[in-house]
C-alpha cells in the first residue's frame, strides 16, 4: 500500500497540467549540426527494448502502487466518428473516478483522477462542462488529425479554435513528408507555428512514428520538435498500422534525455496506440524510470494515450484486493 505522503503526491500530481511545475520548454534556434549528428543503432536499441518486459516484474502491493500511478498518467481518450456528447460526459465521469471507490478504500488510497480527457474539437465544450471544477484538463487533437494534410493556415486556425473553446492541451500531428524528405527546416517552422498558435495551451507533437521509415528519422524528428518548443513528444495518432513500441519509445526517451542535458528543459513523453494491458503500462513506467528517473513518472511529464488500458488496470487492482478477476464489463470507460 502507498504511504500517506505518496497518496497525497499522486492525487496532487493528477491535477497538474503539463510543465506547471517546470519551466516550460521555450524552444531554441534550429541546430542542424546537432540534428545531423543524431544516429540510431537499430540492433542495439531492439536488444535493449527486448530486455525490459523480462527484467522488470513487480508483484502484489508494489504492482498495485505502480498501476495506480499509471492511472494518473492516462489521457482517457475517445476519437471515434460516432462520438456524442453523452459518450464524452460518461468518459469524463470515468476520468473523475477512474477506479472504484471500494478498491481505493481497500488500498487505503485517496482520490485520484486520470491525467486528461482527449477528444475531437467538436466535443471540447461538452468535455469542459463535464470536467468543471475537477482540475482535469481537456486535450484536443488538432491540425487535420490524423493525417495532418490540410492546408497549414487551416491547421493553425483549428488550434486557435480549440484553445478558444477551452482545450488546455493540443495534440498536433506533424507533416510526415518533411521527415521522409529530410526537410528539417520546414518541420521546425511548422512546429514553431503550431506552438505559437497554442499560446498558453500545452502542445504535444505526434510524430506518427510507424510512418517515419527509420529509428534515425524518429530521433531527428523528436529533436526538431523539441527545438521548436514542444511540451511533449508523442508516438502515434493511434490510427496507424504500427503505433507505440518499446524500441521507438527508447529512441524518443533518449532524445528527451539529450535535450534536457543540453538545454536544462524537461519535455514530456506520451506513448499512444496499442497499450491496452496493465503489464504493458508497468513496462513503460519502468522504462521511464530507468532512462529518465523518477521525475518523469509524474503526469506533467508522462502520459499514456489510451482508453481500454484503464479497464484492464482496474481489473488487476480488483484481483489484488479480492483475489478474483471481474468481468471487463464491470469497469466500463464510456
Amino acid at each position: 500500500m502507498l504511504s500517506p505522503a505518496d497518496q497525497t503526491a499522486t492525487a496532487t500530481a493528477s491535477h497538474q497540467l503539463p510543465q506547471v511545475t517546470e519551466p516550460r520548454n521555450p524552444g531554441m534556434a534550429l541546430d542542424m549540426d546537432w540534428v545531423r549528428a543524431v544516429q540510431a543503432n537499430t540492433s542495439a536499441i531492439e536488444r535493449r527494448a527486448a530486455t525490459l518486459p523480462a527484467r522488470r516484474s513487480v508483484k502484489k502491493t508494489h504492482q498495485a502502487a505502480w498501476l495506480l500511478r499509471a492511472v494518473t498518467c492516462i489521457d482517457l481518450t475517445t476519437l471515434s466518428g460516432d462520438d456524442t456528447e453523452n459518450r464524452v460526459r460518461r468518459l469524463c465521469a470515468k476520468a473523475r473516478q477512474p477506479v472504484a471507490q471500494s478498491l481505493l478504500d481497500a488500498l487505503e488510497m485517496g482520490p485520484i483522477t486520470t491525467g486528461a480527457v482527449c477528444v475531437y474539437h467538436e466535443m471540447i465544450p461538452a468535455a469542459v462542462r463535464a470536467l468543471e471544477g475537477s482540475g482535469i484538463p481537456v486535450a484536443a487533437v488538432s491540425t487535420g488529425f490524423p493525417a495532418g494534410l490540410s492546408p497549414l493556415h487551416l491547421r493553425i486556425a483549428e488550434i486557435e479554435e480549440s484553445v478558444a473553446a477551452g482545450a488546455a492541451e493540443i495534440d498536433i500531428v506533424i507533416s510526415r513528408r518533411h521527415v521522409l524528405s529530410g526537410n528539417w527546416q520546414a518541420l521546425y517552422d511548422e512546429m514553431r507555428a503550431f506552438r505559437a498558435a497554442c499560446g498558453e495551451a500545452h502542445v504535444k507533437a505526434i510524430l506518427a512514428t510507424g510512418e517515419l521509415g527509420s529509428l534515425r528519422n524518429v530521433a531527428r524528428a523528436s529533436l526538431i520538435c523539441m527545438m521548436a518548443g514542444a511540451d511533449f513528444i508523442k508516438t502515434s495518432t493511434g490510427k496507424e498500422s504500427v503505433n507505440a513500441t518499446l524500441p521507438v519509445s527508447l529512441v524518443m526517451i533518449r532524445s528527451i534525455r539529450d535535450f534536457y542535458a543540453r538545454t536544462g528543459y524537461r519535455v514530456g513523453y506520451k506513448p499512444a496506440g496499442g497499450i491496452s494491458k496493465a503489464k504493458d503500462a508497468i513496462t513503460y513506467l519502468a522504462l521511464m524510470k530507468e532512462e529518465l528517473g523518477d521525475r518523469w513518472l509524474q503526469p506533467d511529464l508522462f502520459r499514456f494515450g489510451a482508453s481500454s488500458l484503464l479497464n484492464d488496470i482496474e481489473r488487476q487492482l480488483e484481483h489484488h484486493v479480492t483475489g478474483r478477476y471481474s468481468a471487463s464489463y464491470r469497469h466500463p470507460t464510456s
